[in-house]
This record gives structure tokens, C-alpha cells and sequence, in this order.
């Protein structure tokens, strides 16, 4: 059962561009998300700029053979790279293994202003588009900021997860397409 999406914002959504990680995104994704707050729920600390070198080679490949990745994230008032949503084969063996998350990361100068439920509606047409019927998406549950994404989406949280490190609790939100 679909769910339906909560209630627009007032404020109209900003425009976004989204495009396949080029090489040099790695660097870009780096700088964007070298931010202490950015990284909060994804580790805490910010990663190398070799870990985006693998994930945007990552996101080609899936691209290529899927027909959806996390795309580069784009402002098209002026082309900054501003992060990354899309989705993706949930990459781990536990939680939902074996499907698709829809996710998102922006950088802290873009948040609270409708970019990552903007991308991320971008996001849900493309892997409609490529035949996925359900989204999975893995929030911290102390990210209220992603967790009210998934409500604009209209997702339900379906589950809590603790990871194998088991220093965290996360929820899984499903959404059928």
C-alpha cells in the first residue's frame, strides 16, 4: 500500500539538478561533506577523500548497470555541488539487505531549505522509472532532519535496526512505488 505524502510546505521547493558522480565529484563530495555536523549520523568523523573516490566509482558502475545511483547533487542557480541523493542496493548483510535505499547528504549550508525532499522526489521518479517497487530508507534515529524527509516522502517507518557496532539505533521507512 502506497502511502500518501505529508503536506507541502508553504514555501515553494528549490530547483535541483542531479547528475551520474563525474571522477572529480569525489573531491567535491569530500569538501562538501568535510563538516563535523554534516557527518554527525554517518560515522561522526569525516571520511577520506579515497572513500568518495571508491563511492563515486560505485555509483557509475550502479548507474550503468541499474539505471539509478546517488546522483551529484547540483545547485542550478550557480552548478555547486551541494551533496548527493539517489539510490542504491542496500550494501551491507545486515538490515534490509538485498534492497534498493533511497538516501540523501547535503552539505550544512543547504539544510532546512527543501533540498534533500526536493532531490529525493527527483530521485524516487528515476528508480520508478527503472522498475524498483519499494524504497527502503536508513535514518538515524536522532536525525529528525532526515526523518521528517522521509514523512514529506511519505514513507513509514516499517522497523528499528541496530547495526552490528551496535552503537546506534536507525530506522528503516519503506515506501512502495
Amino acid at each position: 500500500m502506497t502511502s500518501a505524502p505529508a503536506p507541502r510546505p508553504a514555501r515553494p521547493l528549490p530547483a535541483v539538478e542531479l547528475r551520474v558522480p563525474t571522477e572529480e565529484d569525489a573531491w567535491h563530495w569530500h569538501h562538501v561533506f568535510n563538516d563535523p555536523q554534516v557527518m554527525e549520523f554517518h560515522g561522526g568523523a569525516p571520511a577520506e577523500l579515497s572513500v568518495y573516490e571508491e563511492l563515486t566509482a560505485r555509483q557509475r558502475r550502479h548507474h550503468a548497470e541499474l539505471g539509478f545511483c546517488l546522483y551529484t547533487l547540483l545547485d542550478p542557480a550557480d552548478g555547486a555541488v551541494i551533496g548527493f541523493t539517489g539510490a542504491q542496493p542496500w550494501p551491507w548483510e545486515w538490515g534490509p539487505a538485498g534492497e534498493i535505499e533511497i538516501g540523501w547528504r547535503l552539505g550544512r549550508a543547504y539544510w532546512g531549505k527543501g533540498y534533500a525532499t526536493t532531490a529525493a522526489e527527483r530521485a524516487l521518479d528515476v528508480v520508478r522509472t527503472a522498475g524498483v517497487q519499494r524504497v527502503v530508507a536508513m535514518v538515524d534515529a536522532r536525525n529528525a532532519r532526515s526523518i521528517a524527509v522521509t514523512r514529506r516522502l511519505g514513507m513509514h517507518q516499517a522497523e528499528t535496526v541496530t547495526p552490528p557496532t551496535g552503537n546506534r539505533t536507525a530506522y528503516c521507512h519503506r515506501l512502495d512505488l
